[in-house]
């Protein structure tokens, strides 16, 4: 079996560094590491070694020195994986990471598939299948808030709520199951009233939990901002101003930008995914036609839409635009009104701006993007607009889609239970629908699941993690 075998990998990033650490874990991965460690006095074998100790020494290959190492023990089942674990950080060369690893598959070990070390740790019950998988998104945060987040449920945070809720449901599930049994007696084990509000507690916490998952994706993979307006008002200019290089082609030259220019970039420890679309006016030129076609289609999947108006336009024309966008915006997308160059706008214009009626999901502010004037407050606006300074790490959110979907279906099951209890069918049925909510939630820890699953998770993690 492969479960049995003993793995390698190098866990630290390709290339060249001062360091590299390879990893072994399995019932022979301190002797396989014995056979090619050598302390400086000859004398010392890892085998005997404690655990939780670091021995300096040489990797010794055919009479040969490979490297001058740093060898790291850790004994089971007080490790990462649950099995033996040995650590080796040698130094950073691409050949001698390669030669070690060589040499270590040469003594008896076997190079590890992507994620197949969390993926032993799962199996030997050291977490969770939602922990094992935050373990991707902790090394894959690229901003403050998605490592809070990953952090937190690698803990399991994430778990700790699903895990309640199933111990609370059991415990109803098996007095309904019961009255099957008495069915004839027409005895009630489980009492109604209590049922019913466990089940409206549950069902209120997976509809939060199925929620927060538009939240998390943000946080997860940036915020999607667009950015929108007519023609030659400093869109361009303003997602220049915003990625700190010259992204965009800036022109007085009306349809410049003819499709939508994307960009990611970390502020202030948050993500955002911005969307330079094409200027919106009227036009007969094809191109810039499907331009703006695109621009509209973007603005629909943003969380955040930036409406860039020009100060230096009459008031009558910025706030017919402002009117068409809002016309544009559903749900709980925010409008931020982006009042751009101010430093050589109409005075008018502007103070007619300061007084115009501002709706609940919109703000405004006054910008010269070309100088980077106010640009901090825009992006503090932007931030809070989406609510992310109020996540905590004791926060459960949801980041993954495969938790998504299956708190949906659990979500369904565990609304037909109270629809059942509220028209009164027999316990069988609401047996069912409990057991099957039941289900999902154990499909997110991995309590239940299939190697096609378990599969499609772990190909997706780093080799050597």
């Amino acid at each position: 079996m492969l479960y049995q075998s003993t793995i390698c990998a190098i866990s630290t990033s390709p290339g060249i560094g001062a360091i590299a650490v390879i990893r072994l874990s399995g019932n022979e991965a301190i002797q396989i590491a014995g056979k090619v460690f050598q302390s400086p006095n000859k004398e010392k074998l890892l085998t005997e070694q404690p655990a939780n100790t670091l021995h300096f020494g040489q990797i010794v290959f055919k009479n040969e020195v490979v490297d001058e190492v740093i060898v790291a023990i850790f004994r089971s089942p007080h490790s990462f994986t649950g099995e033996d674990i040995v650590e080796i950080s040698c130094h950073g060369s691409v050949f001698i990471q390669q030669e070690i690893l060589e040499i270590l598959v040469e003594n008896g070990a076997r190079l590890a598939l992507p994620g197949e070390f969390t993926q032993r740790a799962f199996l030997n019950g050291k977490m969770d299948l939602s922990q094992a998988e935050a373990v991707a998104d902790v090394i894959a945060s690229s901003n403050a808030a998605a490592h809070k987040l990953a952090i937190n449920q690698m803990r399991g945070g994430f778990s700790r709520e699903i895990n309640d809720l199933r111990a609370k449901m059991l415990h109803f599930t098996a007095m309904v199951e019961l009255e099957l049994d008495f069915a004839e007696e027409e005895v009630e084990f489980a009492n109604r009233s209590q049922l019913r509000a466990l089940t409206e507690k549950t069902e209120s916490l997976l509809r939060k939990l199925k929620d927060s998952f538009q939240l998390g994706n943000v946080i997860k993979n940036g915020i999607p901002v667009a950015i929108v307006g007519d023609t030659n008002v400093g869109k361009s200019t303003l997602l220049n101003a915003l990625l700190n290089e010259e992204k965009a082609i800036v022109s007085h030259i009306h349809g410049t930008t003819r499709d939508v220019i994307e960009d990611v970039v970390n502020i202030h420890g948050t993500a955002f995914r911005f969307f330079d679309t094409a200027g919106i006016r009227d036009t007969q030129d094809h191109i810039e036609t499907l331009g703006i076609e695109r621009s509209y289609s973007k603005l629909t999947l943003a969380s955040v839409v930036l409406l860039v108006v020009d100060m230096q336009n009459p008031y009558p024309i910025v706030k017919q635009r402002i009117d068409k966008i809002r016309k544009r915006i559903y749900g709980d997308q925010k409008l931020i009104i982006v009042a751009n160059k101010i430093d050589s706008g109409l005075h008018e214009t502007i103070q007619q701006m300061e007084v115009t009626e501002i709706n609940d999901n919109e703000k405004l502010i006054f910008i010269a993007a070309k100088k980077k004037q106010n640009l901090e407050e825009l992006i503090e606006m932007m931030i809070h607009s989406v609510n992310i300074d109020a996540v905590n790490r004791e926060d459960v959110i949801v980041t993954n889609a495969r938790h998504f979907e299956i708190l949906k279906n659990a979500h369904e099951a565990i609304v037909r239970v109270l629809n059942g209890i509220d028209s009164g069918i027999t316990g069988d049925f609401l047996a069912q629908d409990i057991r099957e909510c039941l289900h999902y939630l154990a499909e997110i820890t991995g309590e239940v699941g299939t190697e096609e699953v378990l599969g499609h998770i772990f190909k997706n993690f780093c080799i050597g993690k």
